[in-house]
């Protein structure tokens, strides 16, 4: 899932639409994986959701996005198993469906952790595919143009958005580092490679702040207190394919409340 935010260059039809058109409608897709409690359309979204990665491929793309998003569901996959068994471990409501060694697995508890695995995947995929064909220059502008939201809060959200992909490939630098100085961090207990990996978060921290005051200092250099509305001088129209998106992703949303 490493560089799951970063910008992927493209011609796609999801390229060209309003940034604020894509947020609105990862919000909307968001929104009704958590609405609806109907297997089938949780499945159904996330299969949209790899559609949309189809299409945002463009015909320049090498089928980037789509990996990148084949990529996070397997990331995905491998954090909901371990959910799965923690909902069916936890919840202890509802009727035996089988016993191992005096411990029973509820019907309820298995209901309740595919409901909360499929519902990670659909709220998660949408946000990362889209942002992933938004440029945040673009977002920044459209936030500050047409939300009229102060310029330095729509910065500092799209710089959250930026360096995400930047802390990782960071942090990944230092497991390297520690690896060639004889680290093995290729151990299965979960645990103990958490409390290997744990202490490794200081040096990125120090790393973290000095990007920080590096970033902080270009901006003041180039005017970022003066920046306004009249600083953006593209402009963003509203397109039909706009429309029929929003239309769309209000539809995924009615009909999760449709199916609750």
């Amino acid at each position: 899932m490493k560089g799951f935010l970063d910008y992927l260059n493209g011609n796609s039809v999801f390229h060209k639409m309003h940034p604020l058109v894509k947020i609105l409608a990862s919000i909307l897709i968001c929104a009704a994986s958590f609405c609806s409690s109907n297997y089938y359309f949780l499945i159904g979204v996330i299969v949209f959701n790899v559609l949309m990665a189809a299409v945002g491929n463009g015909r320049k793309e090498n089928n980037g996005l789509l990996l990148r998003t084949l990529g996070i569901l397997k990331g995905l996959f491998k954090m909901s198993v371990f959910l799965f068994v923690l909902q069916i471990l936890a919840i202890r409501t509802g009727n035996p469906v089988f016993t191992i060694a005096n411990f029973s697995i509820t019907d309820v508890a298995i209901q309740k952790g595919l409901l909360l695995v499929l519902r990670l995947m659909g709220a998660t995929l949408p946000l990362s595919i889209l942002i992933s064909v938004t440029n945040l220059n673009d977002l920044s502008n459209t936030l500050v143009s047409v939300l009229h939201i102060p310029y330095k809060y729509a910065f500092t959200f799209t710089s959250a958005i930026r360096f995400i992909p930047v802390f990782s490939l960071e942090m990944s630098g230092i497991i390297e580092s520690q690896k060639a100085r004889g680290v093995d961090f290729e151990i299965k207990n979960p645990f103990k490679k958490f409390g290997m990996i744990l202490p490794l978060c200081f040096p990125l921290l120090i790393s973290s702040v000095r990007k920080i005051e590096s970033t902080a200092t270009a901006a003041e250099l180039r005017g970022f207190y003066l920046r306004s509305v009249k600083s953006c001088s593209k402009s963003y129209k509203i397109h039909l394919r706009d429309i029929i998106f929003i239309l769309i992703s209000g539809l995924i949303l009615a009909l999760s409340i449709y199916l609750i």
